[in-house]
């Protein structure tokens, strides 16, 4: 979709009960009028009110669904931008860190790429915004292995400029797009952080006491860095050894130093035994003690990564552990009277930031690539470009510098939001904060419908973004289009979770008079307290159930998707009796089970509910989502077995979903993906 099929309403005036913000936003759609809400419903929510150009939409053709046409008249997400990433990919933090795209927020600092001299190279840049959308993914994999699921609009940084990752080379869809003979820039893709294990703890004690304390009748530790400081004294504390902290100033440019210690010789015995040499060293432990070694006398500066140590030990054990992880590195002794030697890491940027991921030192400065030009041999041809066929959450986020580091790679954003070329906002799905408005989709649809070259298609609504959400209770847009398609007998189907879709019936009895009407719901279960948990923003299922029941007494067949069914909370063979029953006396025409997707972002979400709520559930999640975010089809199928054993029980037989009962059926909304959890 184009920006300029979007202008600003000519009407200034404001909804009764609504301010108009002071002026629009710099980043909002242009034309766009801002309105917020001083009403509880719509706290922390932001409309942009738009005049669209067209309505009527016609779904992709690669698309899976069985339907040609749709009609959306909220854009769930106000930004709802092309370029978008799945939510576990790892974005490289100022801190040297990485953190998933997903969990970012406005504000956090992390890496961009800047122009300078000859070279890009790295700078420290700022969020301003981030916001998730649905869309058609795609796995790009490159030579080293690094895997990346973008949506074929999302742009990564090549050898010869920024490249879509899919595109054409002559009519409509013609723009630069990835190909086999492309390289992607940067270091390629991240080491996975270590786990705190006990292991680790006692490798990074290790590391620290040997490369920087005294140790003998009594300990002592200095350390330039508060971080190490903080990070010793914890796991210190966790092995049950607590110390004392004095600070001792300096003079000149050299950093004021901690001095942690202890004398009591329990305490210091109960050191020298976590810092001994073990026989067999874990990875956790080699991992541990590299970060303390690091952060005891390690440094970067100019691009030269050292170690440095006062005994040929350290110094052999360092090299040995850094070369059992792949690692190159050079000892190096030059023979002084304080007999300090150093390991110097080779590899350039991808090893250095491997070491710094993998390992996870507490000394953040040290970890600081900014300045450094991004020219690095990684092997990052691209190998394959894979269409996943589904539609998956993606974020995106804004920066200062306009791009960020994606596992490694430089990856465009959303910098210039109002002078985008393209906005495909049919795939919005953060309806939470934002919500782009077609005030003037009613007359649209009127206007489309008359057109000569329309032939009376099938349109489907609410498969894209609920038409029954919130915001319709003030803006009614609805009525004005189920008028629309009324007047002009056209066939069309709505799916929801909404109970706002009874306000309407009196016009869907009217249209279903004329033409064929498909009405569905979404019903995974009717536990009011698993309802609370995962669908706080949904109306309840005893309320959409009346919704149903009411639909069916005005002489509708409805259909019910039993989407989410979620494994060992409401798949069990009571509370699938139960949810079955509920659907079958509200009067449902069918049901289709569809058990949980755990797809990238809502996989993250939804893994830490159930550690927090079930903890005892995260085994038997692993085993079931081991291959992906969908279950085993052995799974599914004994699942639909059982909705349908308990379907015939209370006479619930499966038919066409939401057809009405006075025409022959119309094409359902699809049953093929569950609605939201989120």
């Amino acid at each position: 979709m184009r920006w300029d099929n979007l202008s600003a309403p000519p009407d200034e005036g404001t909804p009764d009960g609504g301010a108009p913000a002071a002026p629009p936003l710099p980043l909002a759609l242009p034309g766009a009028i801002t309105r917020t809400f001083d009403t509880p419903g719509f706290a922390g929510m932001t409309f942009y009110e738009v005049q669209a150009k067209s309505i009527i939409n016609r779904v992709p053709g690669q698309s899976r669904v069985p339907f040609e046409w749709t009609i959306n008249p909220y854009r769930g997400c106000s930004h709802a931008c092309v370029y978008c990433l799945a939510g576990d990919t790892p974005v490289l933090m100022a801190d040297g860190r990485t953190r998933p795209i997903s969990e970012l927020t406005p504000g956090d600092r992390i890496y961009g790429t800047e122009r300078s001299g000859a070279y890009r190279r790295y700078v420290v840049t700022t969020v301003r915004d981030v916001w998730s959308t649905v869309k058609r993914a795609y796995r790009v994999t490159l030579a080293d292995g690094t895997t990346l699921v973008a949506s074929g609009d999302h742009r990564f940084l090549t050898e010869r400029g920024w490249k879509y990752v899919t595109g054409a080379m002559s009519g409509t869809g013609k723009r630069p797009y990835l190909t086999t003979r492309n390289r992607l820039i940067g270091t390629g893709r991240f080491a996975t952080a270590p786990k705190e294990s006990a292991d680790y703890r006692r490798g990074y004690l290790c590391g620290v006491v040997r490369g920087d304390a005294q140790l003998g009748s009594r300990f002592r530790l200095t350390l330039a860095d508060q971080e190490a400081v903080d990070r010793t004294q914890r796991f210190l504390a966790e092995a049950g050894v607590e110390i004392g902290r004095s600070a001792a100033p300096t003079g000149g440019r050299r950093r004021a130093t901690t001095s942690p210690g202890t004398a009591r010789q329990r305490d210091v015995a109960a050191i020298a035994e976590l810092v001994r040499w073990p026989d067999e060293p874990t990875d956790d432990w080699r991992l541990g003690f590299l970060a303390g070694i690091f952060d005891a006398g390690g440094s970067c500066r100019r691009s030269i990564f050292r170690i440095s140590g006062g005994s040929d030990e350290i110094l052999d054990r360092t090299a040995d552990a850094l070369r059992h992880f792949g690692f190159s590195c050079v000892v190096e002794a030059p023979g002084r009277p304080n007999r300090v030697g150093q390991v110097r890491l080779t590899g350039g940027l991808p090893e250095r930031l491997r070491f710094f991921h993998l390992t996870d030192p507490a000394v953040t400065r040290k970890r600081s690539i900014e300045g450094t030009a991004l020219k690095c041999p990684a092997r990052l041809g691209v190998v394959r470009i894979e269409d996943l066929g589904l539609e998956l959450p993606l974020w995106d986020i804004t920066t200062g510098t306009g791009d960020f580091i994606a596992n490694g790679v430089v990856s465009h954003n959303c910098f210039a939001r109002n002078t985008h070329t393209y906005l495909d906002l049919d795939a919005g799905a953060d309806f939470d904060r934002k919500v782009i408005v077609k005030v003037n989709a009613g007359e649209l649809v009127r206007r489309e419908l008359a057109a000569p070259r329309w032939r009376g298609a099938h349109v489907a609504m609410g498969t894209n973004v609920d038409c029954y959400q919130r915001a319709e209770g003030r803006y009614r847009l609805m009525p004005p289009i189920i008028e629309a398609l009324r007047d002009f007998a056209n066939p069309f189907s709505i799916l929801t979770k909404g109970t706002l879709l009874l306000r309407d019936l009196p016009l869907l009895r009217q249209a279903a008079e004329v033409t064929r009407v498909g009405l569905s719901y979404s019903v995974g279960f009717v536990d009011e307290a698993l309802w609370r948990a995962v669908e706080p923003g949904t109306p309840s299922p005893r309320r959409r159930l009346d919704a149903v029941r009411q639909l069916t007494d005005a002489g509708f067949e409805v259909g019910v998707l039993m989407a989410p069914v979620l494994p060992g909370l409401s798949d069990d063979d009571e509370s699938i009796e139960a949810t079955v029953a509920a659907i079958a006396s509200a009067g449902a025409s069918s049901v289709t089970p569809l058990p949980l997707h755990l797809r990238p972002g809502a996989r993250e979400w939804y893994a830490h509910w159930l550690a927090r709520d079930f903890p005892q559930l995260v085994p038997r999640y692993r085993q079931l989502y081991r291959s992906g975010a969908y279950v085993p089809q052995a799974y599914q199928r004994e699942v639909t077995a059982r909705v349908r054993m308990a379907a015939r029980r209370h006479g619930l037989h499966r038919g066409e979903v939401g057809d009405n009962r006075r025409q022959p059926a119309a094409p359902p909304p699809p049953p093929a993906e569950q609605l939201s959890l989120l």
